[in-house]
C-alpha cells in the first residue's frame, strides 16, 4: 500500500478553512450562508455524496436516521455500565465501541451517526438522574435530538437553533479528530474504530472542551459591568480566556458570527437567552484586552464562545455540550473516512529524531 507522509498534503473535498479571511466552505457551500437554512440530514446528504460521489437524498437519509434510531434503542440493554461514566465523552466512547457493523457505505455511515445522537442523549438524561427518552423517528435528527434531552418537544425556533448549530460543527477542515479518523481508516480498519478514536480526539480539552468553561466564565462575572475587571485579572494571572483565539483563524471564526445569530432568532422568537447580552459585552472586553496585551495576535471569539450561549438557552446541560460536538462532527468524520479509504493509502507521518546515539 502506498503511504501518505507528512509532506504531503491530504487533499479533501469536504471542507475549506481559510483563517486569513475568515471563510469556512463545507462542500461548496459557504457555512455562514448555508447553515442558517440547512437542516441535519441536508449536511449528511452533502458531505456523504461529496465523500463518495454517490448522490444522497435528505429525504431518505431523514427516513433512514429515524430507523436507525430506533435500533439504537433497542440496544441500549446491552451496554453495560458504559452509560454509567461521569464523563459524557467516555460514555461514548464505550457505548459508540460496542457497535458491529460491516462497512458497507450508507447504512453503517447512518448507523453511526444516529447511535452518537442516541447514546449522547441517553447518557445526558442519566447522568441527570432521569431516565432516556425513546426517540420519535419522524422527526428529524435535530429535533429528536434535542426532544431526547430535554424530555419536551422542543420551540420550533429551538429545533432550528439545533439543526443549525450541527450543521456548522459538521466538518472543519483537518481538525485533530478528524485527522485521527482518517488515519485509522487508512490503515483500512472499521469505520467503528475509526469513529471511536475520533471520540477520543474530541474529548481532549484543547480540541472539544471549551463550552462549558465559557458559560463558567460567564457565571463567574455575572454581569456586563464586572467584565473588564474579571479579564484583567485572568490575563494578570496568565489564563486563558475561554472561547477566544483559535489555532487557525486570524480573524472572527466565522461559526461564531453564525451561532451568534442563530441566538439572536431565538430573543425574536420570544425564547429566554439572559446569556447572550453578557456574552457580547464580555467578547468586546476580551478582545480589546488580548489585543492590547498581544499586539503581534489576532485573538478574537471561536465558535465555543457561542455554541455555550446557544446550548445554553435551548435547555443542554453544560457537561452535554462536548458529546453534542460529537452528535455534529460524527458527520464530517463519516465523509472523511469515506474519502480517505477511497484514496487507498496509508497515512504514515515520518518522524525527526532528537536523541542521542549510546556507544
Amino acid at each position: 500500500m502506498a503511504s501518505e507522509t507528512a509532506n504531503d498534503t491530504i487533499s479533501t473535498a469536504l471542507s475549506d478553512v481559510d483563517g486569513a479571511a475568515g471563510k469556512l466552505i463545507i462542500a461548496g457551500r459557504d457555512v455562514e450562508r448555508w447553515a442558517e437554512t440547512a437542516s441535519f440530514e441536508d449536511a449528511c446528504a452533502l458531505l456523504w455524496g461529496t465523500a463518495d460521489g454517490r448522490p444522497r437524498s435528505s429525504a431518505h437519509i431523514r427516513k433512514r436516521l429515524g430507523a436507525a434510531r430506533l435500533e439504537a434503542w433497542n440496544r441500549l440493554g446491552g451496554l453495560g455500565d458504559a452509560l454509567s461514566a461521569p464523563d459524557g465523552m467516555d460514555a461514548l466512547r464505550a457505548a459508540v465501541g460496542h457497535l458491529r457493523l460491516g462497512d458497507a457505505a450508507e447504512e453503517a455511515d447512518l448507523r453511526v451517526t444516529a447511535v452518537v445522537a442516541v447514546y449522547a442523549a441517553a447518557w445526558a438524561r442519566i447522568r441527570a438522574g432521569k431516565a432516556p427518552v425513546a426517540p420519535d423517528p419522524s422527526l428529524d435528527q435535530a429535533e429528536d435530538y434535542l426532544r431526547m434531552i430535554t424530555g419536551d418537544a422542543p420551540a420550533a425556533a429551538a429545533a432550528r437553533a439545533m439543526s443549525t448549530y450541527l450543521v456548522t460543527v459538521s466538518d472543519h477542515g483537518m481538525n485533530a479528530s478528524t485527522f485521527t479518523a482518517r488515519v485509522v481508516a487508512s490503515t483500512n480498519s472499521d469505520i467503528v474504530s475509526s469513529v471511536v478514536a475520533a471520540i477520543g480526539a474530541l474529548k481532549g480539552p484543547l480540541h472539544g472542551g471549551a463550552p462549558g468553561p465559557v458559560l463558567d466564565m460567564l457565571d463567574a462575572i455575572g454581569e456586563p459591568s464586572r467584565a473588564e475587571a474579571f479579564i484583567a485579572s485572568e490575563l494578570e494571572a496568565g489564563r486563558r480566556i475561554m472561547g477566544m483565539g483559535h489555532r487557525i483563524y486570524r480573524v472572527r471564526d466565522p461559526r461564531a458570527q453564525v451561532l451568534e445569530k442563530a441566538t439572536l432568532a431565538l430573543i425574536d422568537a420570544g425564547l429566554r437567552t439572559e446569556r447572550l447580552a453578557l456574552a457580547r459585552a464580555v467578547e468586546r472586553v476580551a478582545k480589546s484586552a488580548l489585543a492590547a496585551r498581544y499586539p503581534d495576535r489576532k485573538l478574537e471569539a471561536n465558535v465555543e464562545f457561542y455554541t455555550a450561549v446557544l446550548l445554553d438557552a435551548i435547555g443542554l446541560p453544560r457537561e452535554a455540550f462536548t458529546p453534542t460536538f460529537a452528535v455534529g462532527r460524527v458527520v464530517g468524520w463519516c465523509a472523511h473516512i469515506a474519502e480517505q479509504r477511497d484514496k487507498g493509502r496509508l497515512i504514515r507521518p515520518p518522524s525527526r529524531y532528537v536523541g542521542t546515539l549510546a556507544n
